[in-house]
């Protein structure tokens, strides 16, 4: 994960912020087809199943990448291990993750995976010494709290499947925190790679339990979900390393409208009021604290490593 990249905030011409407005907002719309995609498949196979086979395709892609962008050099890494376990992290990580998809909205699980950045900068000042100020801390509990505006424990519509997309975004803020295990003198294209090829050679033990014959018309959807991921993956890591964090990282939460447009017309799911409220409250307090972590770096301070939730390198 290019957390470097994402705290960044460099100083950058106007075209080159204008090229990463585009490729995050084209990454975004990416993996939204590949959140589609995965809602599609699981009606019929398990995400294990799922994880596995896109990991799979992809992994050709990102080999071919990284030779591409990073030559030769960038195929060795320093620390295995710390890639090894970041798949762990990874793979639990995404089957929460498509598990609620099977069982929610499309938007409701997108919404309620928007707290990962609250979660990342949480776990940095309790576990990592991080210096959060109150102003964050602030952030965080209005994060929350718009994560119970949507789950809504207790009331007549709650759903235990909604802790489900939840549990995949602290998931995924240990996965974002874990980038610190991988050596600094990996490339980008070198974290990318071997995630990918932890994920799927970690899932392929375990694969076989849950292994359901693939339908032929299937193909295309399993394709899709390895396409569409790699090719957000790629778009939204390159908006991170030529447009400032505080600008793309916001457009993220555009994932939203396509979220909300793909289940209504796929699947007819129209989220209801509290929802969207619950949403409202967790993007704005994702990009204060997306604010406050640029002004943070701008002023030269130590903070914590903060990127979009939806960027899966």
């Amino acid at each position: 994960m290019a957390t470097a990249d994402a705290q960044g905030g460099a100083e950058t011409s106007g075209p080159q912020t204008a090229t990463g407005i585009v490729l995050m907002l084209a990454g975004v719309m990416c993996l939204c087809g590949n959140d589609t995609f995965a809602k599609i498949l699981t009606e019929r196979y398990s995400p294990l199943q799922i994880l596995f086979m896109r990991n799979i395709i992809a992994l050709p892609f990102a080999l071919l990448l990284t030779l591409r962008m990073g030559g030769p050099a960038a195929l060795r890494s320093y620390r295995p291990a710390a890639h090894l376990l970041r798949g762990v992290l990874w793979i639990a990580t995404t089957i929460l993750f498509f598990s609620s998809l099977r069982l929610l909205g499309l938007a409701e699980a997108t919404a309620l995976i928007f707290v990962a950045p609250v979660f990342i900068t949480a776990l940095s000042a309790l576990f990592l010494a991080e210096d959060v100020g109150w102003r964050r801390w602030l952030a965080v509990l209005a994060g929350l709290a718009g994560v119970l505006i949507v789950v809504r424990p207790g009331g007549a519509t709650f759903q235990p499947a909604s802790l489900l997309p939840v549990a995949a975004a602290l998931g995924y803020a240990l996965l974002m925190l874990g980038s610190r295990w991988v050596d600094r003198r990996e490339s980008i294209w070198t974290v990318l790679l071997y995630l990918t090829g932890a994920s799927a050679l970690l899932s392929a033990f375990i694969v076989p339990f849950v292994w359901v014959p693939i339908r032929p018309g299937d193909l295309w959807l399993f394709a899709g979900i390895a396409l569409f991921g790699t090719a957000g993956m790629t778009m939204m890591t390159q908006a991170f390393r030529v447009a400032p964090a505080v600008v793309v990282a916001p457009l993220d939460y555009s994932a939203l409208i396509w979220a909300t447009a793909l289940g209504w017309l796929i699947w007819g799911e129209i989220p209801d009021l509290a929802t969207y409220i619950g949403a409202a409250v967790i993007i704005a307090s994702g990009i204060y604290i997306v604010v406050r972590e640029w002004k943070a770096k701008q002023a030269g301070r130590r903070t914590a490593g903060l990127i979009s939730p939806r960027k899966q390198v």
